[in-house]
């Protein structure tokens, strides 16, 4: 076969039904996505880590099954082991680490059909809200590749975005499935805490606020891989109640009049652009046209207070995935094995006592209490996803003399004093002045979803975020599935 032009206008489980109908095999579908990797990925730099060969056998299996069986998929560089593949974490210490294991997820992966064709690109240890580690180099918006596709998941939106497979896997600690999924123009759905699995090296992941799932084209194909996804594995910190049904069968659901709050002010007081401002109080019309019941409300939450929170758990995490990269790899590592946003992190993590982690801690549960009474009057909360559109590639990056700062804090052992001066403060808020929406479901648990229904002025998309009750994804799918229905956006892509 010379190859399958009309490939990207399918979803992942239309591309299935080709393939149970025998109108094409799961060969046929790999080598076109393997021909789009080849002729796409040298402009984007989306996939890093190539996996054809394995791919390719796991596409000649006499018996596929699952939802996706035989369907090309992508596979995050970071968490999900795959056995036999280096797992890079995005970081110069990972670069030759080859686990001899597959994750759970990736093994529910693999059941659902898909077969991976290879590793996406990510920001070291997913830090930031873009795709730019040195290791590796930029990953860029097919919309504009002068743009940034987000982070941390931003190889696969970038991937998926621009047609090479149909759905890609992402994880979500602040934003990192629902940030690039509005850059791209993608729908990214950030579970419930504990939803899918994160066994058998993980439990609680970044306390709990990380959670693994895909960026999809449409809303039906991640209804679909939460299916054969969804559910505690052996030892799992949390076992959530399951679902009424199946989410697919929830997108056929009438979702019925909600009662919706919206907000565009940024909780961190920092400015919400027009752009962003105007996709919101566009989906309230077009809810309101609907049939939903939408007002202006926000939580009681005090924004600014939860970012300083977020930082302590960055730096614990980054002082404990230093440690763990010794144990992991079997030898002593150093500064030029990292970032130096990594590193400068992982040393403030030492600067921060037991008793600060923990009241961090409580502020989350805090929110969560909150959050639970808002939703008592309100069934969804929506917000801009992020505040500000896709920056410019390098744009966000620590500046020359921001580095030089930092190599000398980490190298005198100052964390202690640029934590007393205000200087961490100042570090956080910045950090999250363009992207401060998306992290208050990963605080208080709760499922939120980014549906790209707008694009601006200059053809980038622009999504919106709807923040659902704890363990309702299916009110977030019904909904998703009315405006995907409403206001359609599959066939809009990238040139």
């Amino acid at each position: 076969m010379a190859g399958f032009a009309e490939y990207d206008q399918y979803d992942g489980l239309g591309l299935a039904q080709l393939v149970r109908e025998k109108k094409i095999s799961s060969p046929e579908l790999c080598e076109e996505a393997i021909k789009r990797i080849e002729k796409i990925n040298p402009a984007i730099n989306a996939v890093v880590t190539p996996m054809f060969d394995i791919g390719r056998e796991a596409a000649k299996q006499p018996i596929l099954q699952g939802p996706f069986a035989g369907v090309p998929f992508l596979l995050k560089d970071l968490i999900g082991a795959y056995a036999g593949v280096r797992l890079t974490w995005g970081c110069r210490a990972y670069k030759d680490y080859i686990p001899d294991y597959d994750s759970e997820l990736v093994k529910r992966f693999k059941r659902s059909g898909l077969i991976t064709l290879g590793k996406t690109n990510t920001p070291e240890f997913g830090l930031m809200g873009i795709t730019e580690p040195e290791l590796f180099g930029p990953t860029r918006n097919p919309w504009n590749l002068e743009r940034t596709c987000g982070g941390s998941s931003g190889g696969s939106a970038a991937a998926v975005a621009a047609g090479i497979v149909p759905l890609a896997s992402g994880g979500d600690g602040g934003g990192s499935i629902r940030i690039p999924a509005s850059y791209c123009g993608l729908f990214g759905l950030k579970p419930t805490r504990g939803r899918t699995p994160t066994g058998p090296k993980f439990g609680k992941l970044w306390q709990g606020a990380t959670v693994e799932h895909v960026l999809t084209r449409s809303v039906r194909d991640s209804a679909a891989i939460l299916d054969a996804i969804a559910g505690a594995d052996p030892g799992a910190p949390y076992v959530i109640k399951s679902p009424a049904r199946p989410y697919s069968e929830e997108i056929t659901q009438d979702p019925g009049s909600l009662k919706i709050a919206f907000n565009t002010e940024s909780p961190l007081g920092t400015g919400t652009h027009e752009n962003c401002k105007n996709a919101v109080l566009k989906t309230v019309r077009l809810l309101e046209d609907l049939g939903h019941k939408v007002e202006e409300a926000k939580p009681d939450i005090d924004g600014v207070k939860l970012a300083h929170t977020y930082f302590i758990l960055y730096f614990g995490e980054n002082g404990a995935d230093i440690k763990l990269a010794e144990s992991v790899l079997g030898k002593k590592v150093s500064r030029k094995d990292f970032e130096i946003t990594t590193w400068f992190f992982g040393k403030l993590g030492h600067c921060y006592s037991a008793a600060d982690f923990v009241e961090a801690m409580r502020e989350w549960d805090t929110a969560a209490r909150v959050m639970g009474h808002f939703h008592q009057k309100y069934d969804l909360y929506l917000t801009p996803t992020v505040a500000y559109p896709a920056a410019k590639i390098g744009e966000l990056l620590p500046k020359s003399y921001e580095k030089v700062a930092m190599e000398i804090i980490s190298f005198l052992g100052l964390g202690s004093l640029a934590k007393a001066s205000g200087m961490v403060s100042q570090i956080a808020i910045q950090t999250l002045a363009k992207t401060p929406f998306t992290q208050l479901a990963n605080f208080t648990g709760q499922p939120a979803v980014s549906v790209p229904l707008h694009w601006d002025e200059n053809d980038m998309p622009c999504g919106v975020q709807f923040i659902g009750p704890f363990g309702d994804e299916a009110t977030l799918f019904q909904l998703a599935a009315q405006l995907e229905k409403a206001q359609p956006w599959f066939n809009k892509r990238p040139q």
